[in-house]
């Protein structure tokens, strides 16, 4: 069973399948943030966020197969047993095999679900050894950031007004709204990550989608969460655990980047010298926005294609 999903496209999709169905002309999910009439949860960037949407695919198939079962029982009920086709009713009572089957089926349902389960349990929880750590602390309403281990530098993360993203899309760097943020958590590609999480007054949530990454910040005590992304660019979310009357806007910006761009990033905030740290920033946001947008215009003609 396992080995058929692992070889089965990484989504499903049953949003898209619908769609098509319908005739409709549908966004599918995003990598890094949401789309428009998006169905299907975020492109994963990480082996976990994979095995998530595997999991969660394969437990639409059972619960969609279980539903459309259920209904065929109940239409069969309704009308071969009403009381027009069947007046005189049977007075059986008890089916052995029918007791068995239906104590039998589900347990074995159960089984075929438990053991993805476990094992995707196990991976989130299996921490590998850590390249970076960063700690992440959740006020009302921003986030404070800390690399214990590349010198303790920190700093905080809070959400661009509307002039401040203007001023970024006119440099061509995209600032989604509600999203972007003034500084960016940075991380290297293909390095594994340690988050520490925690809070400085009420509960938060640090969550990420494309990591596959969701743990609470919980005030007095500290919660752990690790990614290894695969894929360079910049990876929103947004605090998960309303926490206040700002609770919207208090979102998550990671920039994944080259070792490198990472490690002159890093020295540079060392050495204090934020407006270093930031034109090496920009520069790399504005490699990953000519990036997107190539891998957009492709996507754009490969489905004009496919129209024709």
């Amino acid at each position: 069973m396992m080995k058929l999903w692992k070889t089965a496209p990484k989504s499903i999709a049953l949003g898209a399948l619908m769609a098509a169905l319908a005739g409709a002309s549908v966004a599918m999910a995003g990598t890094g943030q949401p789309s428009d009439w998006q169905l299907g949860m975020q492109n994963p960037v990480t082996d976990i966020a994979e095995q998530i949407i595997q999991f969660h695919d394969m437990v639409n198939v059972i619960i969609i197969a279980i539903t459309i079962f259920v209904f065929i029982l109940l239409a069969i009920v309704i009308f071969k047993f009403n009381e027009n086709a069947n007046p005189t009713p049977s007075k059986t009572t008890h089916h052995t095999g029918l007791e068995v089957a239906w104590t039998i089926i589900p347990v074995f349902i159960l089984i075929i679900i438990a053991v993805p389960s476990f094992k995707l349990l196990f991976a989130q929880y299996t921490y590998p050894k850590a390249d970076v750590t960063l700690k992440a602390t959740g006020n009302q309403w921003n986030w404070t950031y800390q690399y214990p281990d590349h010198g303790g530098f920190n700093f905080t993360s809070i959400m661009l007004n509307d002039s401040e993203r203007d001023a970024l899309i006119k440099k061509g760097i995209p600032a989604p709204r509600l999203l972007a943020v003034d500084n960016e958590v940075v991380v290297p590609v293909n390095q594994v990550v340690h988050v520490i999480v925690t809070a400085s007054d009420v509960i938060h949530n640090w969550t990420v989608p494309s990591f596959g990454s969701k743990v609470d910040a919980v005030p007095g005590r500290t919660t752990a969460t690790w990614f290894k992304a695969k894929q360079e660019g910049v990876f929103y979310g947004q605090c998960s655990e309303l926490c206040g009357k700002d609770h919207a806007f208090m979102p998550i910006a990671v920039r994944v980047v080259k070792p490198e761009v990472f490690a002159q990033w890093s020295e540079a905030m060392k050495s204090r010298n934020r407006r270093r740290a930031k034109e090496i920033i920009e520069k790399a946001a504005l490699e990953h926005a000519g990036a997107k947008v190539a891998v957009e215009e492709l996507q754009g003609a490969g489905q004009v294609a496919s129209n024709k």
